[in-house]
């Protein structure tokens, strides 16, 4: 008996969360098709069904990812420097780096640095420029409204979202590397700190989002 429609739409949802899982914590180079089928609990032969390919789960698993990010959902908010400020805690959260089952979709951007695969590296080039422009049009905006400290033209905006993109993406980056808790902590809270003082705050100046932390529950 051939499966159902609504059968076949339930088992790619659970492909799906599986692999924006293990790829958000491992890489696309660090994970197979097994690895991802055992976590859906189905079959090997049930990948091929939905996906032609690893890089066809990836590229759908990627865009899905950063379309639940916070940087997706940045764009939808209001213009206000608190947006900005709840995508850096958020972003460079140690609590949520590690939690198995919820890892941040950003970190998509920081396990595939370097990757030699051309869908990846396309994929990493597209979302690196979408995140950039965000960035970068929340600036202006926000320098036009004056509700942020900073008074920036467009080509400053453009360099100031680089080394802020930059600097999340490479703290995330270093961080997963490290073992030791203490410093992982302290290289995220450091690059927040910098972040911050490029958009010319400080934490004193910041409502601090309660769900975000740099600490361990």
């Amino acid at each position: 008996m051939p499966y159902s429609s609504q059968h076949k739409v339930k088992s790619k949802s659970r492909i799906l969360d599986s692999a924006t899982e293990l790829f958000c914590r491992y890489g696309f180079d660090r994970v197979s098709i097994n690895q991802v089928m055992k976590l859906a609990k189905l079959t090997h032969g049930a990948f091929y069904t939905h996906f032609e390919s690893k890089e066809a789960l990836y590229r759908e698993t990627f865009r899905e990812a950063l379309r639940r990010s916070q940087a997706s959902r940045l764009i939808k908010g209001p213009y206000s420097i608190q947006n900005l400020t709840n995508l850096v805690y958020g972003y460079l959260n140690l609590r949520d780096m590690d939690m198995p089952g919820s890892p941040r979709p950003e970190a998509l951007l920081s396990n595939d640095i370097g990757s030699d695969n051309i869908e990846v590296k396309k994929l990493y080039e597209e979302s690196y420029f979408s995140l950039l422009r965000l960035l970068e049009n929340r600036l202006i905006a926000l320098s036009r409204l004056k509700t942020a400290p900073l008074r920036l033209k467009p080509e400053q905006a453009r360099d100031k979202s680089r080394a802020i993109l930059a600097s999340m993406i490479g703290a995330i980056a270093v961080a997963k590397s490290i073992t030791v808790e203490q410093e992982r902590a302290a290289i995220l809270k450091a690059t927040q700190n910098q972040i911050f003082g490029m958009l010319g705050l400080d934490e004193t100046r910041i409502k601090r989002s309660p769900e975000l932390t740099l600490e361990h529950p």
